[in-house]
């Protein structure tokens, strides 16, 4: 089975940018982030 890059993309300072395009210490901050799961 063939795979496809998946590009993920994240809001920062009120829009949507990919993460490729961001430099390392954005990248860093992203993956000390904890995700969470809304009850509604």
């Amino acid at each position: 089975m063939a795979r496809t890059k998946c590009e993920v993309w994240s809001r920062v300072v009120g829009y949507l940018r990919p993460t490729a395009r961001w430099n390392d210490g954005k990248l860093a901050e992203f993956g000390d982030r904890s995700m969470f799961k809304s009850k509604c």
